[in-house]
């Protein structure tokens, strides 16, 4: 296993704990989890940083902290939509 694969695992990892913790569930398509966690992994080789790849970074410290995921918009974004604009977190079953 390269070191990507191994980053990315543990972002899944660390997903997993934050979703339990927070009440949460990640989003049942594991095709989008993986393609997520990938652009997770990637910027954070890249920028130093686990920047939600959905959203720009700016390249302002102040303005870019917000997009670390989990970002500033999940709580709300998941009681507005039931997911996140990532869609990685979801509401959990019956949370509606």
């Amino acid at each position: 296993m390269n070191e990507h694969e191994r980053l990315k695992e543990h972002l899944y990892e660390l997903g997993i704990r934050y979703a339990e913790k927070k009440g949460y569930r990640l989003n049942p398509d594991k095709e989008i989890v993986d393609t997520v966690i990938d652009g997770l992994a990637e910027n954070k080789e890249e920028y130093g940083k686990r920047y939600c790849p959905c959203r720009i970074i700016k390249g302002d410290e102040e303005e870019d902290k917000k997009i670390v995921c989990p970002c500033i918009y999940l709580k709300e974004e998941i009681e507005n939509d039931g997911m996140c604009h990532c869609e990685l977190f979801f509401k959990k079953d019956g949370d509606q």
